[in-house]
């Protein structure tokens, strides 16, 4: 697989991932969906975030091995951000984005595991 295509998929996806359970995490309690209220609900939300945020170093690290220096640290700092605030925040919200996300945060993962 090419490594910027490896690349911008698991870093866009761990990103988008780790910032949705950030925002579901800061909500008043009022505000959080029900699942979110719960014990367990709330420690999913976080191991989902810290198992992207955890994806999100690993795909940084296999950018600024297999890429230019720049790459990752745009993407980090401005693309992935803007794509998920633009573009999925709006079009998904917090709890959707996070639940689609997940999955595609094990399969990155796996991906980076395996072409590394």
């Amino acid at each position: 697989m090419e490594p910027l295509v490896l690349f911008l998929l698991s870093g866009f996806v761990s990103m988008s991932a780790a910032l949705s359970a950030g925002a579901i995490n800061k909500l008043p309690d009022e505000q959080k969906p029900q699942f979110a209220l719960q014990r367990n609900g709330a420690l999913w939300v976080v191991m989902i975030g810290n198992f992207a945020a955890l994806t999100l170093l690993g795909a940084m690290a296999y950018g600024f091995r297999l890429l230019d220096w720049w790459i990752p640290l745009l993407c980090i700092f401005l693309t992935f951000p803007v794509l998920h605030l633009v573009l999925l925040q709006p079009l998904l919200g917090n709890v959707r984005t996070l639940f689609v996300m997940a999955p595609l945060v094990l399969a990155s993962i796996a991906t980076l595991y395996m072409y590394w």
